[in-house]
């Protein structure tokens, strides 16, 4: 179990206790954080663990660093009072179990009669009404147009934003208690998040053929010699500086058939020293880092 790393006296969260029952990827991913600015975090986990360390053993080592890790079952009467005694300390809860999941846990409507003055910041798939329906970050990305099938995301952007989200909602939450002296419940929707991560999406502004999807030479990807680069000279100072330095005139073939000629990682020391915003495609044809 990681020993608890001491906050920073300047840390923004110094002083603050979060417990944190939820799983996966979005509250630890928030925990995480919340961490980072000072909290001090006690992780909440079933006699099985988190499944996330199953399936990714280093990003849970990582993710848990620094916080408490304790083990409940929360199926029975011992491992909710033992939760309700964490509770009593705590200032913020996280949780990301669906609403008929946390009544059964012990932690349902009644939280804030219980825990006046607790933050319950929960993650949910969706909001509302349908805040009991299943769902991944998988679907909710399908739901947004984000997928190109068959590709599977390369990012966990659903999860990802909604941990953000989390967050940010456990800070108003707490500015809001500041002022009031009491807590609050919110819940972050994943669904929600996605949506409006994709906002550039029903914008028009990514996409096939689209400003940001391919339609301007200045806003690509190009294939090196040994890999692929990304320019994404977009303001007209960009553009003109890389007009100059290819010895282009801002044609996509133009672009293509110079950026043929020097590997991805010249053509990035290349942009570092034009102050073009130039960088090499990571991934196996180039180095991973």
């Amino acid at each position: 179990m990681p020993e608890p790393a001491p906050a920073t006296s300047d840390a923004p969260l110094t002083g603050i206790r979060v417990v944190s029952t939820a799983g996966n990827l979005p509250g630890p991913l928030a925990a995480a954080r919340l961490h980072d600015l000072g909290a001090q975090v006690t992780k909440v986990e079933p006699p099985s663990g988190d499944p996330l360390r199953a399936v990714a053993p280093g990003a849970y080592d990582e993710l848990v660093a620094g916080q408490e890790v304790v083990t409940l079952d929360l199926r029975d009467g011992a491992g909710q009072e033992r939760l309700r005694a964490l509770l009593e300390e705590a200032d913020v809860l996280l949780t990301s179990s669906r609403p008929r999941s946390l009544e059964r846990l012990g932690l349902g409507a009644d939280l804030g009669e219980r825990h006046p003055r607790l933050v319950h910041v929960a993650i949910v798939g969706s909001s509302g009404p349908d805040a009991d329906h299943a769902g991944h970050d998988l679907t909710y990305q399908a739901a947004t147009g984000a997928l190109t099938p068959p590709q599977l995301p390369t990012v966990l952007l659903a999860d990802q934003a909604g941990a953000e989200r989390a967050v940010a909602a456990v800070l108003a939450l707490l500015l809001r208690r500041a002022g009031t002296g009491r807590g609050g419940t919110e819940e972050v929707s994943l669904a929600q998040a996605c949506v409006a991560m994709t906002r550039t999406l029903r914008w028009g502004l990514t996409g096939p053929g689209t400003p940001l999807g391919g339609a301007l030479p200045a806003y690509r990807l190009y294939a090196a010699s040994d890999g692929w680069v990304a320019l994404a000279a977009l303001e007209p100072h960009f553009l003109h500086r890389a007009m100059a330095g290819l010895g282009v005139s801002g044609t996509a073939e133009e672009f293509a058939a110079v950026f043929r000629t020097r590997t991805a990682r010249e053509w990035e020391a290349f942009g570092v020293a034009h102050d073009i915003p130039l960088a090499a495609v990571r991934g196996a044809a180039v180095g991973a880092e």
